[in-house]
């Protein structure tokens, strides 16, 4: 019975930050059209993303940025047809900044604040990293080969998708390091981060 439980509270804390993905990226996005119909955008949507890996686990952290960025992509005529790949690609954000942070670091087990700090950033980069680097290439076959764009305009699409990717990445990092270890206190009194055993700093 306590195992369900504590299913339950983790899809529902996913749920809420699928929410907060969501309205992060549909609402405070500055989007830029591109020729052809398409867009990118600045925006803040991953850094809710790897904020849910590092207080939720990769796998519910990353379903979290993938429900809620999908959906956003799933109601912007503009972003729809990229849905897909916008699901896939948030999850792996979660599941390599949960890897780094939670399997490799274990941060959860730590009181150490400069630990936990460094860490979540290390952690944060990682996954953002791989978003860099994976969105614009996964854009770029997505684009042509599935949705049968034009190669010269899915190169273009992609040179502006790596300029506004880095830049959301960084703007993440940054966002990530401040929410993060500021809430964390009051996530663990909350018991939305559960600490197993102490883990000193190396």
């Amino acid at each position: 019975m306590e195992k369900r439980n504590e299913t339950v509270i983790k899809l529902a804390q996913t749920a809420l930050m699928a929410a907060l993905c969501f309205v992060s990226f549909t609402f405070l996005q500055i989007k830029i059209p591109m020729p052809g119909g398409g867009a990118t955008s600045f925006h803040i949507g991953n850094a809710f993303c790897v904020l849910a890996a590092l207080i939720l686990g990769g796998w519910y952290g990353g379903l979290a940025g993938a429900i809620g960025m999908g959906i956003a992509d799933v109601l912007d005529p503009v972003y729809i047809t990229g849905a897909p790949k916008t699901f896939v690609l948030k999850l792996c954000i979660g599941l390599i900044v949960g890897l780094v942070a939670h399997r490799i670091a274990k941060i959860n087990e730590s009181t150490d604040k400069k630990y936990v700090f460094r860490w979540s950033l290390i952690a944060s980069v990682a996954g953002l990293a791989f978003n860099v680097i994976a969105d614009p290439l996964a854009g770029f076959f997505y684009n042509q080969y599935i949705l049968g764009q034009p190669q010269q305009m899915a190169e273009v699409l992609a040179k502006w998708s790596t300029a506004t990717t880095f830049v959301n990445a960084v703007v993440s990092v940054v966002v990530v390091g401040i929410l993060y270890n500021a809430l964390r206190p009051v996530l663990l009194k909350m018991g939305m981060i559960h600490r197993t055993k102490v883990r000193t700093a190396i």
